[in-house]
C-alpha cells in the first residue's frame, strides 16, 4: 500500500480511522467529567494545618501577651504605652470574636497586628 516514496522513513503507519475515533472520544469524556466537577458547588474552606479554633479565654490571654510584648518593645515611649493600655482596657473579646469568627492562632496574630499597628507608630 505504501512505498518508499509515500513512507520514506519506513515507519509503521496505523489506520487513521481507529485511532481518530478513540482520540476524539477521550477528550470529550474528560471535558464532561471536568465540567461536572466545576458545576458542583462546594464551599471553599482553607484550614492551616488543621489548627484548632481559639476560644475567648485563649484570645484574651494572647491579646494581653501581645500587648505586653509591644509595651516591652516601646518601654522608652510613654505615649505608646498609654495607647496600648487604653486599647487593652477597651478590648472586648466577644466583639472581637464576633468580628473575626473561626479564628486560629495565625489568624489572630494577623488581625491583632493590623489593629495595633497604628498605635505603635
Amino acid at each position: 500500500m505504501f512505498n518508499s516514496v509515500n513512507n520514506p522513513f519506513n515507519r509503521k503507519i496505523e489506520s487513521s480511522t481507529s485511532s481518530d475515533s478513540n482520540k476524539h472520544q477521550q477528550p470529550r469524556e474528560q471535558k464532561k467529567e471536568e465540567k461536572k466537577y466545576l458545576e458542583q458547588e462546594e464551599q471553599d474552606e482553607v484550614k492551616i494545618g488543621g489548627l484548632p479554633l481559639l476560644t475567648e479565654d485563649e484570645v484574651l490571654m494572647m491579646t494581653k501577651s501581645y500587648i505586653n510584648n509591644l509595651k516591652a518593645e516601646h518601654e522608652d515611649n510613654p505615649k505608646i504605652i498609654n495607647k496600648l493600655d487604653k486599647f487593652l482596657e477597651k478590648f472586648d473579646v466577644q466583639k472581637f470574636m464576633k468580628k473575626n469568627p473561626k479564628m486560629t492562632s495565625p489568624d489572630f496574630y494577623m488581625v491583632i497586628y493590623n489593629e495595633t499597628e497604628g498605635l505603635v507608630k
